[in-house]
């Protein structure tokens, strides 16, 4: 099988990256999302048999961090895409550093000494001469963002990555990192349920000829249909601490569902399939990247590729899930996730 592909970034910067339209996101083999009834718990083999068959179904674009485990889940993406690097463009990302001792501990470092250190270690972990798209995980508020912007732009002079993302960023970080050196594409949280980015963010981005790469884009996992009840997470899934998945905005949130799943069944494709698909149609700069670990779940993701939707179906979600109708915060503290 062969996915459409589409393109991050421009030529004419210097920053196009040709991926298949439809991603992997690997968070989930390694970190975060722990057992479910749903997913399973975490097993290197069943990832692997994941990460061989996204390859086989013309999925060519893998995402990962070096905060997955810590590190575990780089080593893993490494492991299982060894001997295959011809077909693949690896983006995994920077500057959030967790403490060992202490799982939920983490701070921000953008500055260029980090930057020159982790994507050394990020490239023995990986396997790889060279990262294809490297992220800045979030933006340090303490360091200048042409500063850290600076360091990448060494790491592209010296071959070691091929471009830099960012994530999560404002529209004005974006022009000041964009300023020093053209940025490839911007990941940040899209879907049905989270639009916030069409406000600003995503004409800034076109205006720039940065591509755009939405993670959640299934609104972590919901979307689905297959999470009725948060029972159903792992007693470590932080889900279970999100506000989208508490009390009554939970309950307002699978009411939401429920709408999708019906009108995905008058189109005769799966839940997750439609809320792909309309990520899909917004845009060919536009590549999500949902997560999973299955591969019965990953052929249901990448059937959304072939799922057409024409005006009155676009406009029946949107009736359905308008925009700002999720109810609850995208994270706890909102306050660290976009500067």
């Amino acid at each position: 099988m062969t996915l459409p592909t589409r393109t991050l970034g421009t030529a004419a910067h210097g920053t196009a990256l040709d991926v298949s339209a439809l991603g992997l996101g690997c968070m989930g083999m390694s970190a975060f999302y722990g057992a479910s009834s749903d997913e399973g718990t975490p097993d290197e083999q069943e990832s692997i048999a994941t990460l061989h068959r996204a390859l086989d179904l013309g999925v060519t674009f893998f995402d990962t961090a070096e905060m997955y485990g810590p590190h575990t889940n780089e080593r893993l993406v490494g492991k299982g895409l060894r001997g295959r690097r011809d077909e693949v463009v690896l983006a995994t990302k920077f500057g959030i550093v967790r403490d060992p001792d202490d799982p939920a501990g983490r701070r921000l470092d953008g500055t260029p000494d980090n930057v020159r250190s982790s994507v050394d270690g990020s490239l023995q972990r990986l396997g790889v001469d060279t990262i294809d798209l490297y992220y800045q995980h979030r933006v340090d508020p303490k360091v200048p963002v042409e500063e850290t912007v600076g360091a990448l732009a060494e790491l592209v002079t010296a071959g070691k990555i091929r471009g830099y993302g960012m994530s999560e960023a404002s529209a004005e970080t974006i022009r000041r990192a964009h300023a020093v050196h053209p940025v490839t594409a911007l990941q940040t949280e899209y879907s049905l349920f989270t639009r916030d980015v069409e406000a600003t963010i995503l004409p800034t981005l076109r205006e720039l000829g940065i591509g755009l790469v939405p993670y959640s884009p299934l609104g972590r996992g919901v979307l689905t249909g297959a999470i009725t009840s948060t029972d159903a997470l792992a007693a470590d899934d932080f889900r279970r601490s999100n506000p989208r998945f508490q009390g009554e905005a939970f309950e307002a949130n699978l009411r939401l569902v429920d709408r999708v799943r019906s009108l995905a069944a008058e189109l005769g494709v799966s839940p997750a399939q439609l809320a792909l698909a309309w990520v899909l149609a917004q845009g060919d700069d536009v590549v999500p990247i949902p997560g999973t670990r299955r591969v019965g779940r990953l052929e249901e993701n990448v059937g959304a590729a072939a799922v057409t939707l024409t005006a009155d179906d676009l406009a029946a979600l949107t009736d359905a899930v308008p925009a700002g109708a999720a109810a609850g915060a995208r994270y706890a503290d909102m306050s660290a996730v976009q500067s």
